[in-house]
């Protein structure tokens, strides 16, 4: 029924709102849950490390892939208030309307497919399980690491 980002942004899709007769109690009840889930994940990911500076930068998106476009949305919007310089979106599959709609969002959109009929993103995968909060801590602790030997090397070349 949407999605939530940092800096307080709320993306409801008001089509499954109304047509569900979701009431707003429901609503404000999700979003705080959600809201304290999008936080406990915002510091076992990055901890007290603060954002990084995006301002004036071009900013890559990718996700799994498009089907309602909220999550996508939710992040445009967020990533907007940083500043960056362009934002780029990209998928492996999206519906087409969607990747439609999220393209006059973006800067730019890559949808490496978009079916007819679309019908979920997880009929495209073999293996559509759930990324643990493990192995999202890995991943940024390897590339940390990354980055840290590229600006040590880029910095004994000067």
């Amino acid at each position: 029924m949407g999605a939530i980002a940092s800096g307080g942004v709320v993306v409801l899709n008001r089509e499954v709102v109304e047509g569900l007769q979701i009431p707003r109690s429901s609503i404000d009840a999700v979003i705080e849950a959600e809201t304290r889930e999008f936080e406990r994940r915002e510091q076992a990911y990055r901890g007290d490390s603060p954002p990084i500076d995006v301002t004036d930068r071009t900013v890559i998106l990718i996700d799994d892939g498009l089907a309602t476009g909220a999550s996508m949305h939710a992040a445009i919007t967020a990533l907007r208030q940083r500043k960056p310089k362009r934002i780029v979106v990209g998928v492996p599959i999206a519906s087409p309307s969607t990747c439609e709609e999220i393209g006059k969002e973006a800067d730019d959109i890559v949808c490496a497919a978009t079916p007819e009929p679309f019908q979920a993103v997880g009929l495209w995968y073999r293996d559509f399980s759930q990324t643990s909060d493990e192995e999202v801590r890995k991943l940024l602790e390897e590339a940390a690491r990354q980055r840290s030997s590229s600006a040590e090397a880029a910095g004994e070349r000067k």
